[in-house]
């Protein structure tokens, strides 16, 4: 049987908000010497960081998904780079380990929109008159009796 994951604790979760922003703003300034990285617009959707805090996910998205294999090699080139920053910037004892991944969540909102809008649904959520009144027509208790 498969081990439930424990919610993050408030601590995980202000420290994850923190280096959020703080990478945010690394890529916001330009500092980064990486050519891949150097002109791309990249959103930092999330950073979960783990009990101990010294590793961190970020999730990033590039604006509009494009060239994401290549932005998140490139984050992981430069996650030296962003571990000095955070160090520098966070008032954390130890600069997490930091890995990248792409952000899902925008692709699966889509994919759930989509099948929320489809021809099944709309038939489904359409109510006839009949079941408008709540009568189903097949008597009952308070029915016609046969």
């Amino acid at each position: 049987m498969p081990q439930k994951q424990k919610a993050p604790s408030q601590r995980q979760l202000r420290v994850g908000e923190q280096l959020r922003h703080l990478l945010a703003e690394a890529l916001r300034t330009g500092h980064v010497r990486d050519p891949d990285l150097r002109d791309a617009s990249i959103t930092v959707t999330e950073v979960r960081v783990s009990p101990d805090l010294k590793n961190a996910t970020a999730f990033v998205m590039p604006l509009a998904g494009r060239d994401l294999e290549t932005v998140i090699a490139a984050l992981g080139r430069a996650a030296p780079f962003f571990r000095r920053e955070l160090a520098r910037e966070a008032q954390l004892r130890y600069a997490p380990r930091l890995t990248f991944q792409p952000d899902r969540s925008f692709a699966e909102a889509e994919r759930i929109n989509t099948l929320l809008q489809g021809e099944r649904v709309r038939r489904d959520l359409e109510e006839t008159p009949d079941d408008a009144d709540g009568d189903d027509g097949q008597g009952g208790a308070d029915g016609p009796a046969s």
